[in-house]
């Protein structure tokens, strides 16, 4: 477990920055998330927060992780990084690169996603 506790404030903003919201960590599994992933990883370098979830999104859906790439793309629709047209360009562009079926399960998040989205009001969306 981390002592850090700069590395834990980082690591909890870099978490508000990429989904808008953070935790609390108290398990291992939690701390390294935070504290590792968050607090250093994703908060090194000059890249944003967008081009880094835009790899990720790229490299969850060519893994068939539709899970985890639907997880960053709702994230980045609720944070106004992209919009349901976004959304939707992105699983056409990657069904071409990951492939049709891949492309195909994650376009079913996609619409579930956007679905949410205006069920909610995100009238900016």
């Amino acid at each position: 477990m981390s002592d850090d506790p700069t590395r834990r404030e980082v690591g909890k903003a870099q978490m508000r920055a990429v989904y808008g919201w953070d935790i609390e960590p108290t398990k291992p599994f939690e701390v390294q998330t935070v504290d590792h992933l968050f607090g250093e990883i994703w908060a090194q370098g000059k890249l944003p927060v967008r081009d880094r979830r835009l790899l990720l999104i790229g490299l969850a859906a060519g893994s068939g992780l539709e899970d985890v790439a639907a997880l960053q793309l709702d994230a980045a629709l609720n944070l106004g990084e992209l919009d349901a047209d976004d959304l939707r360009d992105l699983v056409v562009f990657l069904a071409h690169y990951a492939g049709w079926p891949r492309a195909a399960r994650l376009n079913t998040e996609v619409e579930r996603i956007i679905e949410r989205s205006e069920h909610r009001g995100d009238s900016a969306r």
